[in-house]
This record gives C-alpha cells, structure tokens and sequence, in this order.
C-alpha cells in the first residue's frame, strides 16, 4: 500500500479531498501529509449552497504522532464566493472551525486533561505550548454548554467556593446528580438570580428543595425566585456544625490565652479534639479528652452545645425538632459564652431552613464534594489568576459536558 493511501485510510480521507503527497522529515522527526479538493463549486459552510470557488488558503493542523513522528496536515482549504454571506472558508471533515489541531489531536488533548487535570502537565507532555492547550479547554467547554440542554433539578446544591485570596468567590450551582449547572462570578444576589431567571416560573416552581449555607444575598435571591421558598430552602448539618465548630475555638483560645498567663497549659495542643466528629477520635484519645470534656472549662461548655446541637439533627418530626431547637437555643443564650450566643441568634434566625433540613434529610454534602473537587484543581493548576480560566476548568471537570469535537462526540 502506497503511503498516500496509508494515510487517506488512517485519516478517513474521502472525496473531494484526496492525499496528494506525503513528505517524511527524518531530521526533524515529522511528517506532513498534503491534501487537496477537486470539487469544483463547495458548499458555502453557512448555508450549504453551492458556490464557485473564490480563491485557495494554506492551512495546517497538528494530528495524532506518526510512530513518535509528529504528523502535521497541510491543505489548500478553498474559501468560495457566497451570494448570501460573501467570501468564506469552506469547512473540513478533519476538523472543527478556528482549530489548529485534528478533532482526533483534539480528543487525545481533552483525554490527557481529564487525567492530569492541569494544563501545564499535559502542553509539557504533548510538547504543545500552555495557549494551545487552554485553547483546546476553551473550544470544549464552549461547544459542551451549546450542546447541553439544562433542566432545573428537583434538588439543586448552591455553594460559594473561593477564587483567589483576598475573599474572591465564585457561586457554583450543581443538581442532585452532582454535575455543575452554574457558575456565577462572586457571591451576590444578582449573581445568582441570573441563574433563577435562565427558567420559566413554572420550572422554578416544581423544585423541592435548595440546599445553601446561611448566606443572606443566596436566600434573597431564592426568596424571589421560588414560589413559598421558605418550605424549600435547606440549610444542611454541615454548614450548622460549621458554625458551631467555629464559636467553640474562638472560645478555646480566649481560655487558653487565660490559662497560659497562670502557667496552665490542658488546653494547648487540643484544638482537633475539640472540632472533631466524636466518632471520628481514637478510643485512646478519647479517653485521654475525657478529663477535658467532663471539666470545668468554659470550652468543654461550649464543646457540649455544639454536640447537643449535632444530636438535634436525629429528629425528622418538625414539632419536635422545633422544640429541641428552642430548648437548645435559651441555653446556649444562658451560657454567657459570647462566640457560642452570637451563632445561637443566627441559628434562630435560619431556623426555618434548619428544619426543612432536617424534616426532609436533605444535605449539601455533594455541593460540598464539588467544591472539595474545585479546590483540588486550583491546588494542582497553582492557582488561577484568570476567572474565565477558572470558570472553564469547573465546566470542564464537572459540568458533565459533550466535549469532543462534533465527528467524535460520545
């Protein structure tokens, strides 16, 4: 077999596109293989009328390596003289429109960025450059969101997850699949409520349940976008166990930094024991946290409202779990323990999402896996200074996108 008819078969080369000649570059270790059109009036490639041919450009593409030769297409691409849309370049079966790259060199790119999950990682190991990497990401994402049609889940998962240092965020909406619907630039109510608005009301009406954390700009903006939202609003066990975690240090500190003063020092060294999930501590180190607990310490007070806080959850009748709450919430306000109150007042604010929460079972922990996910990827690229950059990266890993090129999609 002749090594134009090797390549027009490797290639899937019809007519009106022939393999005219194939050059082989020992030195440089690569091959370029020449194509050319014999049809004589193309299609115009936005109304597919035919047309006569205007004039011819060179144009090439990088293909999938040739026995660890890299392979470079080279054709006289017609452009051709539409009445309609004047002169344009016709399309080529090979590959998609404005890519320097085959749709097969376009796969094996996404494939690699799948797996290694950085850019830098895979333009390094193809020995392609950063841009032409990112380029490849881009095209994918875009072609993916025009291909997708979103349907407004009966769960959605809404969640902020930081961008840069300096309290940059971004929002990002996931249903209850745990693919990304939305990502919105900051935190804010409009932000979001550009995502309510992509649905009609009646759409938005059939949702059961919206999963946040007690952020106010995300209430308000579900708040006016969802009928009777405060029966659909959840703010799950986490985000509650967050909070409360969080009061329990600060009053750790202040006590430690007391103790310190007067030589004591039970307290240093015990901040995980103090935030840790109780059945998630070693029986040797719970046995050793028992003293601490069972004290007199302000923090092992604060420890205790925090976890009679966490056994509230157990309840799934609404009467009872509002009772408990109430119950819980005059004593952590009696516990003139500052940190531990100020949470108190916000939970008793919030309560109503707390309950729905409860009563239904719904949680945010797949919000919270995507974000997991979403900072690993910022990790592992060193960070992005370019929000699209960072927006792209999410729709590319977690968007559940058709992202090959159209020949190749699966």
């Amino acid at each position: 077999m002749r090594d134009r008819d090797l390549y027009a078969r490797i290639l899937g080369i019809e007519r009106p596109w022939t393999v005219s000649d194939v050059k082989l570059d020992e030195k440089g270790k690569s091959v370029e293989v020449f194509l050319e059109c014999d049809e004589e009036t193309p299609a115009c490639p936005e109304c597919k009328s035919r047309c006569p041919k205007y004039d011819r450009r060179e144009r090439r593409w990088r293909h999938l390596d040739t026995c660890q030769f890299q392979t470079l297409i080279v054709a006289q691409v017609p452009r051709v003289e539409c009445k309609a849309h004047g002169v344009r370049q016709v399309r080529v079966p090979w590959a998609e429109e404005g890519s320097r790259f085959t749709a097969l060199m376009e796969a094996l790119i996404i494939d690699w960025l799948r797996e290694t999950a950085t850019i830098a990682s895979v333009s390094r190991l193809l020995g392609l450059s950063w841009d032409e990497v990112d380029g490849v990401m881009k095209r994918a994402v875009e072609r993916g969101l025009e291909r997708r049609e979103v349907r407004l889940p009966a769960r959605v998962g809404i969640d902020e997850t930081s961008f840069q240092k300096r309290h940059e965020y971004v929002t990002v909406v996931s249903g209850e699949d745990g693919s990304v619907l939305h990502v919105a630039d900051g935190r804010s109510k409009e932000e979001l409520q550009k995502f309510w608005r992509c649905f009609s009301l009646e759409e938005r009406a059939r949702v059961e349940m919206v999963a946040m954390d007690m952020w106010g700009p995300f209430i308000e903006a579900t708040r006016s976008a969802l009928p009777d939202a405060d029966r659909k609003i959840a703010f799950d066990k986490f985000h509650v166990a967050q909070h409360l975690g969080h009061a329990v240090d600060l009053v750790r500190r202040e006590e430690n930094r007391t103790l310190l003063v007067g030589g004591d020092r039970q307290l240093s060294g015990t901040k995980y024991l103090w935030l840790k999930n109780p059945k998630n501590i070693a029986e040797e180190a719970w046995r050793d946290f028992e003293r601490l607990r069972n004290g007199t310490l302000k923090t092992a007070r604060a420890w205790a409202l925090k976890e009679t806080a966490m056994d509230l959850w157990r309840y799934r009748s609404r009467m009872w779990g509002e009772r408990g709450w109430w119950n819980w919430n005059i004593w952590a306000v009696r516990s003139r323990l500052e940190p531990v109150k100020k949470v108190a007042r916000m939970l008793k604010r919030h309560l109503f999402g707390i309950l729905n929460a409860m009563e239904s079972g719904v949680t945010n922990a797949r919000a919270e896996g995507i974000n997991s996910v979403i900072q690993w990827l910022k990790h592992s690229a060193h960070g992005f200074r370019n929000r699209n950059r960072f927006r792209n990266a999410i729709y590319f890993h977690l968007g559940g996108l058709q992202l090959y090129p159209a020949t190749l999609a699966r």
